[in-house]
């Protein structure tokens, strides 16, 4: 992520580190504007703290989308569409698991 070329570039807002995490999982999605895409990018380039969180989770995805493969089973699959197509035609039905719990 380096900006050396995009310097004079440099926007004029900051992005400080609590938001920078916070949009963390966006900025990884892509589901970020272009101007906020560089703003983070350059907090990234300028946060040594914030780039590690960024490569653990960068990491962490790559892990996940390599080792967990495995493909549920056909018949919790069809549980699973049964339970939620009873659900829906009768909304006032408690959920399978009981109620929820108090927020």
């Amino acid at each position: 992520m380096d900006h050396d070329e995009d310097r004079s570039l440099k926007p004029m807002v900051e992005v400080n580190c609590t938001e920078a995490v916070h949009v963390l999982y966006h900025f990884l999605d892509g589901e970020l504007t272009p101007e906020r895409k560089l703003l983070i990018e350059y907090h990234l380039d300028s946060c040594h703290p914030c780039l590690e969180a960024f490569e653990f989770e960068v990491e962490l995805r790559d892990l996940i989308k390599h080792r967990c493969r495995e493909q549920v089973p056909d018949e919790l699959r069809l549980r699973i569409k049964e339970l939620l197509a009873s659900e829906a035609s009768d909304p006032g039905t408690k959920p399978a698991g009981g109620t929820f719990p108090p927020a």
